[in-house]
């Protein structure tokens, strides 16, 4: 326990917000406030701003430079009112900052950056319970009036938990990556009450593990982890958590408890994967790689990924219903889009034998050799075990033919399938090696290496 202590000690010691990066954050975030108040108030606009997130709670680690500022409306304005008034004070802010964009989720926000810090502008409505939301961000300020009545002085707990989360790659709400949000952390830690005895817990969790601090869950979720959101009975703070990444944190938590070692909060350094180190891996694996590259739609993550993935497994379907078997999938996504399967092969015989009915079914029995007697096959229909079969040639005999004539029948989803309509790309083994990018050739590597 002294070595985890330690550990703890000296993670803290280089995570921890100083008090000069406090008041940097506590100044910027007062301005934008007070700017942002004045405005409504000279435009005769009722709303007013409020920090949220982990930077109200103290729960940030230091680097970290983003500010969640909602600009908050009554609940009786409508959603298009708030949508126009809102964007117009943030973008009149946004105007005094470095660069901005306009972002869309739900519905639109600005997201700008002010000396160095990372400012989303979110328009939400002011509503008195979370029950009664009128938007997903609407629940928000009730995190915050909850976690910080419950989390004095256990910030500490909460920063070395997060980086631990990190450190083996499982932090993070968004679609992307699938992890442990924010306030989810908190709620473990209040629930439990140190990083420790998260760990420990974890060690113990099974698929399904419910965890409800308010006892007040009205709803059955079957996610891999449910944690009620004690500001809302009806919600489940872990819905995004993937089966993977709870599991790695469980064996991780385990290997620690077992063999404390402050590498555990380090994010590791991936080396991008060179030519010759992928055509090796794949020589030595004795697979097939198919690679369908388009431009990345211009949507938030939150809306690109879920469509990333539904591209993925459709197009794995596909490959499955014409009998090349997938080995390993995954979506990558910056300025161009990859979806990656790895295949046991791209090729298989042209001829394909062909199952046809039972020999007592006499009638679909005939239908099928009307069909393909005398047609173009490679045999006669023969019998075997009780049925009629027929070798015929296949549609397709190559992965990549499969798929540059038949993707857009796959479900693509709005943005992408207008992307791949456009102009897209099927790559196979070396020729995946004409994408330079080297972020891509990071994740070439975490795809093999895992």
């Amino acid at each position: 326990m002294n070595d985890i202590i330690s550990i703890c000690n000296s993670v803290l010691s280089r995570i921890k917000p100083t008090e000069a990066e406090k008041s940097r954050l506590a100044t910027l975030a007062e301005s934008i406030i007070l700017r942002i108040n004045a405005i409504a108030e000279q435009e005769s606009i009722s709303a007013s701003a409020q920090l949220v997130g982990s930077s109200a709670r103290g729960t940030w680690i230091s680097g970290e430079h983003d500010l969640d500022i909602f600009i908050m409306f009554q609940p009786d304005v409508e959603r298009k009112e708030l949508e126009e008034k809102g964007l117009y004070i943030a973008r009149k802010i946004a105007g005094e900052s470095q660069s901005f964009e306009e972002r869309y989720a739900e519905h639109p926000y600005i997201h700008a950056i002010f000396d160095g810090f990372e400012v989303d502008l979110v328009p939400a409505f002011k509503v008195e319970r979370a029950s009664e939301i009128k938007s997903a961000v609407d629940r928000t300020p009730f995190h915050n009036i909850y976690v910080s009545s419950m989390i004095k002085g256990l910030e500490d707990e909460v920063l070395v938990l997060k980086q631990f989360l990190k450190g083996i790659g499982v932090y993070g709400s968004e679609l992307k990556t699938q992890g442990f949000s924010g306030y989810l952390v908190e709620l473990l830690v209040i629930n439990y009450g140190s990083f420790v005895k998260v760990l420990e817990n974890a060690c113990e969790w099974k698929s399904g593990i419910s965890i409800d601090i308010e006892k007040h869950g009205t709803l059955v979720h079957k996610d891999p982890m449910i944690v009620v959101d004690p500001t809302d009975p009806a919600r489940n703070v872990a819905a995004v958590l993937s089966l993977n990444n709870m599991c790695v944190f469980m064996d991780m938590a385990c290997e620690f408890l077992k063999n404390p070692d402050e590498a555990y909060f380090s994010v590791k350094t991936v080396k991008p994967l060179d030519d010759k180190s992928f055509n090796d891996i794949l020589k030595a694996r004795g697979t097939s790689l198919l690679a369908i590259e388009f431009a990345t739609p211009d949507v938030v993550e939150d809306v690109l990924f879920p469509q990333l993935y539904k591209v993925r497994e459709s197009i794995h379907e596909m490959f499955e219903r014409y009998d090349f078997h997938v080995y390993n999938k995954s979506v990558w996504a910056q300025k161009t889009a990859v979806v990656l399967f790895e295949l046991e092969s791209s090729k298989l015989p042209h001829v394909k034998r062909h199952t046809g009915p039972q020999v007592w079914a006499k009638e679909h029995a005939q239908a099928f050799k009307s069909k393909y007697t005398g047609s173009d096959t490679f045999s006669n229909v023969f019998i075997r075990d009780g049925r009629f079969m027929v070798e015929i040639p296949r549609k397709y005999d190559r992965a990549k033919k499969l798929v540059e004539s038949e993707i857009l029948n796959c479900a693509l989803g709005k943005h992408i399938a207008s992307s791949i309509k456009k102009e897209f790309h099927v790559l196979e083994d070396e020729e995946i090696l004409n994408i330079k990018d080297n972020e891509f050739r990071k994740y070439l590597r975490n795809f093999f290496e895992k």
